[in-house]
């Protein structure tokens, strides 16, 4: 018997097989699954912001941003077995949800989350395997470790597979 594990917003989850692991209410949020291809266990953050020195907080919830969640992901996955060297990873999200007038760089939460998440992985030397980014609706995902697949549906766009 399989369960779903569920990512709120700001959040970070780990699953392994059967189960499989979902967030919805991606809109200019990044989903961000981080696999490993020889042990299975697998998890995901749901990234609001791109980068963490814009926090105002002193308990900040590292989730929340882009450079931080991804860090930790990659430690909780350590700590369940997974090796840094076969980690993988598939990225969903990050819609511009608004159109606005002006040209101003803050108000493009959705490709400025893109962004960090790309160049935060990077860092790591994390491969990007499949993307689903950008566009203008929101998207519920959901990862299954078994089949390395990662289910995407879109508001008025139906389902898809990476």
């Amino acid at each position: 018997m399989s369960e779903v594990i569920k990512v709120g917003m700001a959040d970070i989850n780990i699953v392994t097989p059967p189960n499989t692991i979902r967030t919805s209410g991606l809109g200019s949020c990044v989903g961000v699954v981080i696999y490993d291809d020889i042990t299975f266990v697998s998890g995901m953050a749901h990234v609001m912001l791109p980068d963490s020195s814009l926090s105002k907080q002193d308990n900040m919830n590292v989730a929340k941003y882009a450079d931080t969640a991804i860090i930790e992901l990659m430690k909780q996955l350590e700590r369940k077995g997974a090796k840094a060297y076969s980690l993988k990873a598939k990225i969903a999200g990050g819609a511009q949800m608004f159109a606005f007038s002006t040209g101003n760089d803050m108000m493009r939460i959705g490709p400025r989350n893109v962004e960090a998440v790309r160049l935060k992985l990077k860092e790591l030397r994390i491969p990007i395997l499949a993307e689903d980014v950008g566009g203008k609706s929101g998207r519920t995902i959901e990862f299954n470790p078994s089949t390395r697949k990662l289910h995407i549906r879109t508001v008025n766009q139906g389902m898809k597979e990476i």
